[in-house]
């Protein structure tokens, strides 16, 4: 149990990395002087889709170990 715990950790850790690149990513791209909208709103998409990966791991490992307990 201990090993599925790490794991839920590490891809937690992992999507919160990957949201904070993506953010960055559309920060310094709308700095530039001519800013690709196109780029910007696909980064936001994925940034959007990185955040309910977040929540809907969260919430399904929550109901779990309130299964477990």
């Amino acid at each position: 149990m201990r090993e599925e715990e790490s794991l839920a950790d590490r891809y937690l850790e992992y999507l919160s990395r990957e949201h904070a690149r993506l953010e960055d990513e559309i920060r310094l791209e709308s700095k530039r002087p001519r800013p690709d909208e196109v780029l910007i709103a696909r980064l936001k998409k994925l940034k959007l889709a990185v955040k309910d990966q977040m929540q809907n791991w969260a919430s399904s490992h929550a109901s779990s170990d309130r299964l477990t307990a």
